[in-house]
């Protein structure tokens, strides 16, 4: 559903909440290999999201990567997917087509709607926060 960018900036951003909730940076190494990323892949993704103001990037000697806490209950699955994939999850054909709308649906247009309107509103209200409590807790994993 999401692009390979996309996931493993979902996970980055959870991985970075848990450890700003630690008070800890992590660094690109740390990141790319707690998400199970290359890391050149991960410095582009990072860079994505640090660019549209989901994570902060620090500089120097003790630098890094983080999601301070206040932000973590602002940032939303929908600002991640944005900032990496774009919008088209949210708008596009079920089916890929260029030309897809009320007056000239696809096949599966009028199902897809609902499912994808179900999946933005979910995604707007899922927080950073709710999914870094969820692996505290012991409730979920980002590891395979």
């Amino acid at each position: 559903m999401f692009s390979k960018a996309c996931e493993y900036g979902i996970r980055a951003v959870v991985h970075l909440a848990q450890r700003s909730g630690e008070g800890e940076r992590s660094s690109l190494k740390q990141v790319a290999a707690a998400i199970d990323s290359p890391v050149a892949f991960t410095a582009k993704i990072l860079q994505m999201l640090a660019r549209d103001g989901v994570i902060v990037s620090v500089q120097g000697p003790r630098g890094g990567y983080e999601l301070p806490g206040e932000e973590q209950k602002k940032v939303s699955l929908v600002d991640i997917v944005l900032a990496i994939d774009g919008d088209q999850i949210f708008k596009g054909c079920a089916l890929g087509l260029s030309r897809c709308d009320d007056k000239n649906p696809c096949p599966l247009h009028f199902q897809f709607v609902d499912i994808r309107d179900q999946l933005r509103e979910m995604m707007d209200t899922t927080t950073v926060y709710d999914l870094a409590e969820q692996l505290k807790s012991g409730g979920a994993s980002l590891k395979r």
